[in-house]
């Protein structure tokens, strides 16, 4: 029978991979788990089972209004019965609704976590026949997920009070921690846990260092893919606006998207989208979940997102056609520091940490070398063999290598014999002999390994623990210290040598080797010009020559490295501890502004 129903009312010859288990687990009335990724077809596992159990309704809980609705009008267009409660309805639009509900005109009823929680819709349900319930996007559900949201939290009552009713739970990006955090959260009764495979075999992965505000590089990449349909995630609502004029000034069609716009003009932008009317949309995340438009050729992202899951799910809205795509990730150390910056305002500091710990494991994914799909999936706990020239790194050709082993074996002893309790600024400041309070109080600076690697850059000690959690000899421990995995302890005793890129440490913050190396740095005339005037301000108001704040050879130094953060200036050739406390602020500030 469902595949008639397949055939017959969605148009399709076969099920794609699960989705028939998924089907039968729940026309089986089982509890159920699937985890699909973006464009697996997770919708048609609730929807068709919704037309089996004829004269019941399926109640579908799901987290955006956009959607919902969406998903309310394709079923509609297809001649299935559908409507929703949600936040926008007007009084006789809710009346409409439970008059369809009590008369058994629906098949499936859509509604928000908000909604599904509130004492009048627990009290609608017990008068409803209800087959099933669909928790949609459900790492919702999880507080170890990128998208926690409270009231999905809060949905364990639905088991808890309507027991006899199966829950079928979808989403696209899970470990197997949000998994179990799932399960278990919902109380589901030992359910079918199904997972698909999170290789995307038509998507192309470029990632690359971002120059500026990387708009350049943009128009560049745009122009492999003109009368193309594709989406460009910015960080701000006022980069969407300012990106999408920028490509409109070149040529390229383009309209910004983001959640300030009013109602009506988002949804009129949308529908120009999908309607192929515009080609480009310039978007925040508030785009683009539940968007079943299949022909996006290219997704390009302008600075990091917040974490991996975030980074699959908006990379799977390229290709759904099965067709070759191609995904380019921009991004630089800044982007770690404006999203850690926003992260501090969460009050658990549990919660904060686990943030600040997935954006730094995106900003290792895209420093490194593996193959780019590699990585992705094994994030999700799936192996496969490199991707046959599917992203940047497995198109180059081999490189240099240094070894690194005496210097990582000097970071992991740094770890181990501080106690595995300290994070990477303080192992970092160890090594390189710092007086700070901190190295006092703890005596760490009578350790045999304090001062031990003075002759590294403090940006190459970041490398090369860059280096160590890519090869997973590190991990971050539930308040964000450095941890020895086994592999690190195997390193650690000389069982295991480390090389690195070469090249990504003669390029990285413009350093030439392990170690500074005095040279002229290459510069931006305005970058200089704008940081000597910065100097010459500190200087008249403080009284003093401009070269006691910070000689010419350092400001050359900052106008080509562009420092984002404390750590980079800090690594700057005359920039020490002091001067950091009483010019680091305003420098900082004046370099962001640049870049």
């Amino acid at each position: 029978m469902i595949e008639t129903i397949l055939e017959k009312q969605f148009g399709f010859k076969s099920f794609r991979p699960l989705q028939k288990e998924s089907i039968e687990a729940i026309v089986s009335k089982r509890d159920l788990l699937t985890i699909l990724p973006t464009g697996g077809g997770k919708s048609l596992c609730y929807q068709l089972p919704a037309l089996y159990f004829e004269g019941q309704l399926t109640v579908v809980i799901s987290p955006l209004i956009a959607l919902i609705n969406d998903q309310v009008v394709a079923l509609n267009a297809n001649g299935i019965k559908a409507d929703k409660l949600t936040s926008e309805l007007k009084a006789e639009d809710i009346s409409r609704v439970y008059r369809e509900l009590h008369n058994k005109e629906l098949s499936l009823l859509y509604v928000s976590p908000e909604r599904a929680n509130m004492d009048s819709f627990k009290s609608l349900l017990m008068q409803l026949d209800v087959s099933f319930i669909v928790i949609d996007e459900a790492h919702c559900v999880s507080e170890w997920g990128h998208e926690f949201r409270p009231d999905y939290r809060k949905l364990h009552f639905l088991k808890e009070e309507f027991p006899h009713i199966p829950i079928a739970a979808f989403t696209a990006t899970a470990t197997s921690k949000v998994a179990d955090d799932i399960v278990n959260s919902l109380r589901l009764n030992n359910p079918v846990r199904l997972k698909g495979s999170f290789f995307r075999d038509n998507l192309i992965l470029n990632v690359k260092k971002r120059v500026g505000n990387g708009r350049v590089e943009l128009a560049n990449f745009l122009k492999n893919y003109e009368d193309e349909s594709g989406i460009v995630y910015t960080f701000t609502r006022k980069e969407t606006q300012e990106v999408a004029k920028f490509l409109n000034s070149r040529g390229f069609d383009a309209l910004a998207y983001h959640a300030g716009l009013k109602g009506e003009l988002r949804r009129d932008t949308q529908d120009k989208f999908i309607k192929d009317e515009v080609k480009i949309i310039v978007a925040t995340i508030a785009f683009g979940m539940g968007i079943d438009k299949s022909n996006v050729r290219f997704v390009v992202h302008m600075d990091l997102p917040k974490s991996m899951e975030s980074y699959y799910q908006e990379i799977g809205r390229a290709g759904r056609d099965g067709l070759k795509s191609e995904c380019l990730l921009l991004y630089s150390m800044g982007d770690v520091v404006k999203k850690s910056e926003l992260m501090n305002s969460i009050e658990d500091e549990r919660y904060k940490n686990f943030a600040k710990n997935k954006i730094e494991e995106l900003y290792a994914y895209a420093n490194a070398r593996e193959c780019r799909h590699k990585a992705v999936v094994s994030y999700f706990e799936e192996s496969i063999s490199e991707c046959e020239n599917l992203c940047d790194n497995c198109q180059k050709e081999d490189v240099d290598e240094i070894d690194i082993t005496k210097e990582s074996r000097m970071l992991l002893s740094a770890i181990y014999r501080t106690g595995q309790n300290f994070g990477k600024a303080h192992i970092v400041d160890i090594l390189r002999g710092s007086k700070n309070t901190k190295i006092l109080d703890n005596r760490h600076n009578e350790l045999s390994v304090y001062s031990i690697g003075t002759d590294v850059s403090k940006a190459s000690w970041g490398l090369i623990t860059d280096k160590l959690f890519e090869i997973k000899a590190l991990r971050r421990g539930e308040f964000r210290q450095l941890v020895l995995t086994k592999l690190g302890a195997d390193i650690l005793k000389g069982k295991v040598e480390v090389s690195a890129d070469e090249e990504i440490f003669k390029k990285q913050d413009k350093k030439v080797s392990l170690a500074t190396k005095e040279k002229d740095f290459e510069h931006k005339d305005e970058h200089f010009e704008a940081l000597r005037e910065l100097r010459r301000e500190i200087a008249s108001k403080d009284g003093v020559p401009p070269y006691i704040v910070f000689s010419d050879k350092t400001i050359k130094e900052m106008a080509s490295v562009l420092p984002l953060d404390e750590e980079s200036f800090l690594a700057i050739n005359g920039v020490g501890e002091k001067k950091l406390e009483r010019y680091g602020k305003q420098f900082l500030e004046k370099i962001r502004s640049m870049v």
